[in-house]
């Protein structure tokens, strides 16, 4: 299953960053984060708990990049 979620980010690296942080998170197929839309496309592994995968996504994410938001 793929979910949009709006994020906040300030600059395009950082941006990457949470990209590589949400791809690396269990339970997380893909994940594809758009700077220019503040989007971020997240395709969870089968079985996966969505919320429980997406807490830990922002987790991982704020360890690379403190002041960003994901809206969940």
């Amino acid at each position: 299953m793929k979910k949009t979620y709006g994020i906040e980010v300030d600059c395009a690296n950082c941006a990457n960053l949470m990209e590589e942080a949400a791809g690396r998170t269990e339970g997380v197929k893909s994940a594809i984060v758009n700077f220019m839309t503040q989007k971020m496309i997240v395709e969870f592994a089968e079985g996966s708990d969505e919320k429980a995968v997406m807490k830990e996504v922002l987790r991982n994410c704020k360890k690379v990049e403190e002041d960003c938001e994901i809206y969940l």
